[in-house]
């Protein structure tokens, strides 16, 4: 059986939505040939805080070697664990590979830094490596332009090439993530595949006894529930929600009993999705935990609310990962998504797009409240909720893992 050295600086217990890129393709590459070998950080060195159930969702096929990383300082000067850990990890990898069989590098991003370490690795042991793109590391940062952002960009258009320049694969959650890479970078396109995070049906099936709804204690509470982070290019799309909601109350055609939960939603640095509904008097059906929840808390949340919300972004390489959780919490869905984002067609094949508000570039933002107004407007009194999930199929981790797999044989077969 073929190895592959996996490097992320995360692992269970940790919660980041990072971490289940390497646990969800890991728990199967077994069955495609490979067996994964993850080299990661000593929990202790990290900032989060750890989720107590998480680990219940990795498998025993996935070896695991630790390192460590420098602590955070005070004043804090550096927090991203891919830089605090860097010298350990190549140190480490480098040390792996030299005792060891290793047939290919996979490094998924972010952390960013970390994919240099696929290049150092390779100019040493002529091992091929592959980087994977959780998200761009080159990006459009309109809605972020401050001076770090702007530096961060600087470092990222610097770093980027050399990172990737030897690379032999390039993988991203979906084509449209990596393949700027790919033309800024190759003059004839490495080997590449996009596959989503996909999702693991065993995640579904573990159910916490006892754990205390956001919404219990609330009479006649019929919660609707946003689950994740929010994203810089949502701010449009929650706008013109709550605007649309506004309209639907004043019209005498919202359910009062509605109560609107984000969980989850993160530190992010402009408006709130308070203020969004504040703005239109609606502050009062809305709960926002900005704290990151525990996986298998959400997944019990989402399975448990009367109805479920992704927004996803205005940029159409969006891949909205939260959409299978999301569907297989069986629960009716709003959606307002990009119309080419990938995450639309996964909701269109489980026939799940009754309540889908698709975005298209230039739409105005009256447009948009319109969309959301007729969706919204029978969306609340959906009865018959009941989407084709066993054509999900195609989209799981176990395919995800395939698919990585046949890349890595591909790449090995060039090498030969």
């Amino acid at each position: 059986m073929k190895t592959v050295l996996i490097i992320y600086p995360h692992w269970v217990p940790a919660n980041l939505a990072g971490v289940q890129r390497p646990r969800l393709i890991g728990n199967y590459l077994k069955q495609f040939g490979w067996k994964p070998l993850l080299l990661t950080v000593d929990s202790k060195y990290y900032e989060e805080t750890p989720d107590p159930h998480i680990s219940k969702t990795a498998s025993e096929d996935i070896e695991v070697i630790y390192t460590k990383a420098y602590n955070v300082t005070k004043p804090r000067l550096i927090g991203d664990i891919g830089l605090r850990a860097f010298p350990f990890l190549r140190e480490k990898a480098l040390q792996i590979c030299k005792e060891r069989k290793i047939d290919c590098i996979w490094i998924p991003i972010p952390s960013f830094y970390t994919a240099i370490l696929g290049r150092v690795i390779h100019d040493k042991t002529g091992i091929p490596y592959g980087i994977d793109y959780i998200d761009p590391w080159v990006r459009d940062i309109t809605n972020q332009n401050d001076i770090r952002a702007k530096l961060s960009q600087t470092v990222a258009r610097t770093l980027e090439p050399y990172a990737v320049k030897r690379a032999a694969f390039i993988t991203g959650v979906s084509t449209p993530y990596y393949w700027p890479v790919i033309e800024r970078n190759f003059k004839t396109p490495p080997v590449h595949a996009g596959m989503p995070y996909g999702f693991d049906p065993n995640d579904h099936k573990l159910k916490l006894e006892g754990l205390k709804m956001p919404w219990d204690g609330i009479a006649n509470c019929k919660p609707w529930i946003y689950a994740g982070a929010f994203l810089p290019n949502s701010h449009l799309f929650m706008d013109c929600f709550f605007n649309a909601i506004k309209t639907l109350k004043d019209n005498g055609n919202w359910d009062a009993d509605i109560k609107l939960y984000f969980i989850g939603t993160g530190p992010y640095p402009a408006k709130r999705i308070t203020a969004y509904a504040a703005d239109y008097g609606l502050e009062n059906m809305v709960v926002e935990q900005r704290e990151r929840q525990p996986f298998l808390n959400i997944l019990n949340y989402l399975s448990q609310a009367d109805r479920v919300m992704l927004f996803g972004s205005t940029e159409k390489h969006y891949t909205a990962s939260k959409t299978f959780q999301c569907l297989l919490s069986e629960r009716p869905l709003f959606t307002i998504l990009h119309a080419e984002s990938s995450a639309v067609k996964v909701i269109q094949d489980v026939k799940a797009d009754a309540y889908l508000v698709p975005y298209h570039e230039g739409d105005t933002k009256s447009k948009i409240v319109d969309g959301i107004i007729d969706v919204l407007d029978s969306f609340q009194k959906d009865e018959s909720w009941s989407p084709e999930l066993q054509s999900l199929d195609q989209y799981s981790s176990k395919q995800s893992a395939k698919v990585l797999a046949e890349a890595m044989d591909k790449v090995l077969t060039n090498i030969k």
